[in-house]
């Protein structure tokens, strides 16, 4: 069910969301070491990503959006799209085609998702959280791994693990505050923008 707090919207993600989530991502992949991704993505590249994210079960994709005025009145018709504008810093990336009428830019995602591919990992998941950059410092990702650990409250999910590429303080205190732990750090590797960098592993408990 999707969740409100002031004027930020969580829901499951759709396909109506790929385009603005593909911004998103790119802004990681082109700007930072966050992801290892090397080349940016079309829509219809990422496309088989968000597929693999069903609206029930361990494995979910749920996307904060913005609420805006027509979102809630109800007798508003449908709003045009806002143009299309990709985590930390500024910028305008991750506005899009809103997934429901009404709906302002997307502010970010988090997912969990298949830890390794063996049937005996089906217990874990890695999550994992993106924030737009114009979103920064409004706590969506609180709001998105509060509601996507409430999703798996009652699922069978054992543990959930986060890779953070390093240094990456506000991700660090944010697993931090969603219990995480630190299990061990993988050293140089990865290798983008002509370096090399670590990897910390944290791990929460879920059952």
């Amino acid at each position: 069910m999707p969740r409100e707090q002031g004027e930020v919207q969580v829901r499951a993600g759709t396909e109506a969301d790929l385009p603005a989530l593909t911004d998103l991502y790119n802004h990681y992949i082109r700007e930072t070491c966050i992801t290892f991704d090397l080349e940016p993505f079309t829509p219809d590249q990422r496309r088989p990503w968000l597929l693999a994210y069903p609206q029930d079960g361990p494995h979910r994709l749920l996307v904060a959006r913005e609420v805006t005025d027509r979102t809630k009145n109800p007798h508003n018709g449908p709003e045009s799209d806002p143009q299309a504008g990709s985590g930390e810093g500024p910028g305008t990336a991750g506005e899009g085609a809103p997934g429901t009428a009404g709906e302002g830019a997307l502010l970010g995602y988090a997912t969990s998702s298949s830890f390794r591919p063996k049937a005996a990992y089906a217990p874990s998941v890695e999550v994992t959280a993106y924030c737009a950059p114009h979103a920064v410092g409004r706590g969506i990702g609180t709001l998105l791994y509060t509601a996507l650990f409430e999703a798996l409250a009652d699922q069978d999910v054992h543990r959930a693990y986060a890779g953070i590429t390093q240094p990456n303080e506000a991700s660090t205190r944010l697993h931090t505050r969603f219990g995480f732990r630190h299990i061990g750090t993988y050293t140089e590797v990865g290798r983008k923008f002509g370096r090399y960098w670590d990897v910390a592993w944290y791990q929460k408990d879920l059952g």
